[in-house]
């Protein structure tokens, strides 16, 4: 079988931005991160039957290293520091940290552990080949032809909203966040190239680097939940985890990459620690669980409070979006904030077929459990029940 993940810039850009600070602050780190499907009643077949697959392309993706274009290009990138690609010219993702298996009650089971310098980079890649080596088993004409036309519907909708655009109004940006969860990487590209094509005013660009690479277009990311997470076990105050890590990635990046993630432990405890000295340093926000409308308002709020102008700062949000939830979220928020939108799966695996709602996330640093208490239920996840309790009991949240 011909290799899915053909390139190590394939991925999210957050992998190499987070990277660079795991890098460069605390390299010793220790990680687990666990695989978990959210919708496994909703399968066309059991994940398990692509196991051998799996397996056999995990040994093609601890084979790739960077080649030479692309270390160049991301000595490009006015963020990445140069001893940071002399790293990744030597990185290669080792197998051993890697297993892929059938649990206990006959579920796949994917298990990533050793250095967080190494066990992090799997995660992007490891549910791209889930997602293609899933759905290559049920596909056909008709699913493609479904999917390009529902392509082309999105495309119009990208025009409509651009001509209705006021001028005077902040812009509609939209990018592509569905490296995780498309449906083919060559499916990916098309979309990418489609709405670049129609739109290029508000389609901004992708966290895909690899296709920001070869399109000419911007690789757009920031950070994830993991690295927030990581200073959970990290040696600071459990109870100043977050703005510890909101330091760190300040002293790394000095000005880029300013939109702080907010839900590792909810809205509400991140507001208590995003004082007058973070609000300032950072350029807005990224929504990823919870009501949209409501997290915004209490942003909005927040930045009042500090009397802090809102219309300076950003809004990313990211979490179950399509055009017509963020073109609605637009017109609500446009008048006091900048706003944009990074859309995944409705964007890359929108073939009506059910799409893979699955996941690979940080669970364990230096032997210590790690948890996210999400604003939506469902996308909390730990594996220490007891560690979670104890994290509710610290940051004040009342169990859902």
């Amino acid at each position: 079988m011909a290799p899915i993940i053909q390139s190590l810039l394939d991925t999210d850009l957050y992998k190499f931005t987070m990277l660079q600070v795991v890098l460069h602050k605390f390299p010793q780190t220790h990680s687990v991160y666990h695989f978990r499907c959210r919708n496994l009643q909703d399968t066309a077949y059991p994940l398990v039957d692509i196991l051998d697959d799996l397996n056999e392309q995990l040994d093609h993706l601890c084979q790739l290293q960077f080649k030479e274009d692309e270390l160049l290009y991301l000595r490009s990138l006015r963020f990445i520091k140069s001893d940071f690609v002399d790293y990744l010219e030597l990185f290669q993702l080792k197998r051993r940290f890697i297993k892929a298996g059938i649990d206990e009650e006959g579920r796949l089971d994917i298990w990533v552990e050793g250095p967080m310098v190494q066990a992090m980079m799997f995660e992007i890649f490891v549910l791209a080949i889930v997602n293609e080596l899933y759905f290559k088993r049920i596909r056909s004409d008709e699913v493609l032809k479904e999917g390009e036309r529902r392509l082309l519907a999105k495309v119009e909708l990208l025009k409509k909203y651009e001509a209705e655009q006021n001028p005077n109004d902040p812009p509609f940006l939209v990018s592509d966040f569905g490296t995780r969860r498309r449906y083919s990487f060559e499916w990916q590209k098309h979309v990418i190239e489609e709405f670049n094509k129609a739109a290029p005013h508000i389609f901004r660009g992708t966290s895909n680097v690899l296709i920001a690479k070869n399109l000419n277009i911007t690789p757009i990311g920031t950070m994830a939940h993991e690295f927030l997470q990581a200073f959970q076990a990290l040696d600071v105050r459990l109870r100043n985890f977050q703005k510890s890590a909101l330091e760190t990635w300040v002293q790394e990046y000095r000005g880029d990459l300013g939109i702080a993630l907010t839900d590792v432990v909810g809205m509400d405890a991140f507001l208590r620690d995003f004082d007058l000295y973070f609000a300032k340093l950072f350029d807005g926000l990224r929504h990823d669980s919870g009501d949209p409308y409501e997290w915004g308002d209490k942003a909005y709020e927040h930045y009042k409070k500090l009397k802090i102008d809102s219309k300076t700062k950003m809004l990313t949000f990211s979490d179950g979006l399509n055009l017509e939830k963020a073109w609605s979220l637009h017109n609500y928020f446009k008048d006091r904030f900048q706003v944009s939108f990074g859309i995944g799966t409705n964007l890359t695996n929108d073939m009506g077929q059910t799409p893979l709602n699955i996941v690979l996330k940080l669970v364990e640093c230096n032997g210590q459990s790690v948890a996210k208490i999400s604003d939506s239920p469902g996308k909390t996840m730990t594996d220490n029940d007891t560690f979670l309790a104890y994290l509710r009991q610290v940051f004040d949240i009342a169990e859902v």
